[in-house]
Parts: C-alpha cells; sequence; structure tokens
C-alpha cells in the first residue's frame, strides 16, 4: 500500500493530473453518478500517478474510494486506453522476470490451485451454476446461469462429436462439472486434470458412479490415448513460455484423426506477463494468449478448424457471479474478511467491464491433427 506523507499543494496537482486523464471517460471524481469515482484518501491520486491499474485494484481494497458500478467504470476507463497510458512502475520487473523464469513451469504450476482454486469449495458454489463450472457461459437462448452454462456444455460436446464410448480428456476439469456432462448426456469415458486438491476432492465425488477419472496433475505429466481433448479456462495458466509445449502435449495424446477444443480467454496483444493487479491477487502467474501466440503453438501440429468468439457473454456470465457472490456474503462473511470481499467484488466487475469494453476475448477453437476429411461444419 501507499503510504508516504502528501502536502496539501502536491494532493492538488495529483488530483488535478487525474481528472485531466479521465476528461474523456466521463467519469468524474466525487461525482453523482454510479461510475464516478467517490474518494477518501487523497493519496489515492499519486497512487494512481505511480502504478496505474495495479494501484485502482489495490486501493480499492485498502478502502480509499467507492464506485456503485465498478464494472461500468472500467468499461469507460479500457474504452479510452487509460491503462496503456498510465503504465505501473513496476511493470518492468514482471516482465524481466517472465523473461528470466518460466513463471508457469511445472514446479510452479500447482501455485494457482493453491492461491485461487483452494479458497473454499463453499465460495465457488454459492457463486457458480449446478455444475460448479467456472468459465464463460453461452447465453444465446439462455435466461439464467444455469441454463447458459448447460447451452456452452452441450455446445462443447457438439462441436466435438462426442459418441458414447469415447474417451475424453479434460485438461483443467475444475470441480468435474465437464466431465460429468460428457458422462451423463454423451456416455464418454473422462479422464480430468487439474492442480487443485480442493477440486479434486468435490469432483471424485461430484462424478461418483460415472465414468470419470479425476487426477491430481499438470498437463506435462500425461499419458495415454485419447478420441477427443477438451481444455475449459485453463489455458490462461499455461504461459507463454509453454504454449508449444502445450500444444505438443495435446497432440501426442490424442488418436490421429480425434478432435481438440480450447476453450479460453485471449487478447488482442501478444504479450510475457498478465495483467499487474489480477496476476498479484487472484491468478497467479496467469496471462491471455494472443491470436497470434495461438496459432504459433499450433502450427505443424494442428489443423485449425473453427474459432468462435463469443466475449460478451462472459459479462453477462461475470455479472452473475457478482450478484451470486453478493447475496452469499451474509454467508460467506464467516469465512473470508471484509478486504476479501472488497478484493473479489473488484475482481469480478472489473473483469466484466474488460470484457465490455471488447478489451478481452473468449474463444473456443477447434483442432484437429490432420484436417476433418471433407471439412469440419462449425456449430453455433
Amino acid at each position: 500500500m501507499c503510504t508516504s506523507t502528501i502536502g496539501p499543494r502536491h494532493k492538488g496537482r495529483f488530483r488535478r493530473k487525474i481528472e485531466e486523464l479521465l476528461e474523456n471517460t466521463k467519469i468524474r471524481i466525487d461525482g453523482e453518478n454510479p461510475w464516478d469515482i467517490r474518494v477518501k484518501d487523497e493519496r489515492f491520486f499519486r497512487w494512481i500517478l505511480a502504478e496505474g491499474s495495479l494501484a485502482l485494484g489495490e486501493s480499492y481494497m485498502e478502502g480509499m474510494w467507492e464506485c456503485e458500478r465498478i464494472d461500468e467504470m472500467i468499461h469507460r476507463l479500457l474504452t479510452a486506453d487509460l491503462d496503456r497510458i498510465i503504465k505501473p512502475r513496476s511493470l518492468l520487473l514482471d516482465v524481466l522476470q517472465a523473461k528470466l523464469k518460466n513463471l508457469q513451469s511445472p514446479a510452479r504450476s500447482f501455485t494457482v490451485g493453491e492461491a485461487h482454486y483452494d479458497l473454499g469449495n463453499e465460495l465457488y458454489r454459492r457463486m457458480l451454476d449446478r455444475y460448479m463450472i467456472y468459465s464463460c457461459g453461452y447465453w444465446k437462448k439462455a435466461a439464467d446461469l444455469d441454463a447458459a452454462q448447460e447451452a456452452k456444455l452441450d455446445l462443447i460436446c457438439r462441436k466435438l462429436g462426442l459418441k458414447p464410448g469415447m474417451t475424453v480428456l479434460d485438461i483443467g476439469c475444475g470441480w468435474g462439472g465437464t466431465a460429468r456432462f460428457m458422462a451423463e448426456r454423451y456416455g464418454c469415458r473422462v479422464t480430468g486434470v487439474t492442480v487443485s486438491k480442493r477440486q479434486v476432492e468435490y469432483a471424485r465425488e461430484f462424478c461418483k458412479g460415472l465414468p470419470v477419472e479425476i487426477r491430481l496433475q499438470d498437463y506435462r505429466k500425461l499419458s495415454g490415448s485419447f478420441d477427443r481433448i477438451v481444455s475449459v479456462g485453463m489455458f490462461e495458466h499455461v504461459g507463454a513460455r509453454n504454449y508449444r509445449t502445450y500444444m505438443q502435449t495435446a497432440a501426442r495424446l490424442l488418436i490421429p484423426d480425434g478432435l481438440f477444443l480450447l476453450h479460453t480467454i485471449g487478447s488482442g496483444e501478444s504479450s510475457s506477463t498478465g495483467e499487474p493487479w489480477l496476476s498479484r491477487y487472484i491468478f497467479p502467474n496467469s496471462m491471455l494468449p494472443s491470436p497470434r501466440q495461438v496459432a504459433e503453438a499450433a502450427e505443424g501440429l494442428f489443423v485449425l478448424e473453427d474459432w468462435h468468439n463469443f466475449g460478451p457473454d462472459y459479462d453477462t456470465t461475470l455479472m452473475h457471479w457478482y450478484e451470486n457472490f453478493r447475496g452469499a456474503w451474509p454467508e460467506l462473511k464467516q469465512s473470508y474478511d471484509e478486504r476479501f470481499r472488497r478484493m473479489w467484488t473488484y475482481f469480478l466487475l472489473s473483469c466484466a467491464g474488460s470484457f465490455r469494453a471488447r478489451r478481452n476475448q473468449l474463444w473456443q477453437i477447434v483442432l484437429s491433427p490432420r484436417g476433418v476429411p471433407g471439412g469440419y461444419v462449425s456449430l453455433r
């Protein structure tokens, strides 16, 4: 947290600078619109100028400002490209570290499981749908979160052309919802892997009695052969240095006439680091791939059959998660403190704003080792 003392003259100067930067966003300091920022601590202004988006999230966690509609505020900031104007001073260190170290190496791969996915199954049970799917729903015809997630799961199954008896590998299986859906609805035998101990506990119980095996395992340690591979919301944790290894692993495990569906958040710009605040507080060592990075990683290994972008659906999904989290807080606060509530609120609403601004995308990419004879039929 920023703790330096700021003289009265500098307070005004820093505030004026922020107000100038916000001029084209229609966000006002201490304004009356729901997306306006109401500052409670004057140190906020200097901190933001020094650390940009990292400070924006940290200062909210510390209670230095309030905003009724953080999602809409972030939407306006990103539409105006203010995150590209104010860069965190610490970003240079993050870039250097990413160049020197493989932050998503096998030895580090369980970090995000311990830091995020092991926070507590009750938290996720109260926030998510009945299948415990922690990724974007498909809202084309859905009216609620359960329907949107089932529509997404069924879309995935149809894109993969699942048939009874097929073997499916689920890389990043979460709490087992995708595996259960494929086993129950399509009669498949599913192997799921995750780096979260709490997810393994839940998924094994959730899929009990079905032809589903759940493992606590890094994807690079996998062996065997599968008719289909699916990976939903896991590629964001792979890291740019490992994209090629990830694709090589999938190619090694998939039968020659199989299909691989990759469901991932994506960015329009290639990067070797993640968003600073999210990387520090929510998803350690995470980053979003670009189209070029995905294509280069798959080059020579797969034929790209289909690329489906429904990023705006993530805005809707995140807002439903937030409403569920907010509604469950009276019970959840027995296990989590006020700082966690503010952190989680900022996480869900700022991500919703980023998808609303079309800064982040959501892709479902279908890949085949040799190309589908006669061509792949795209489904929506």
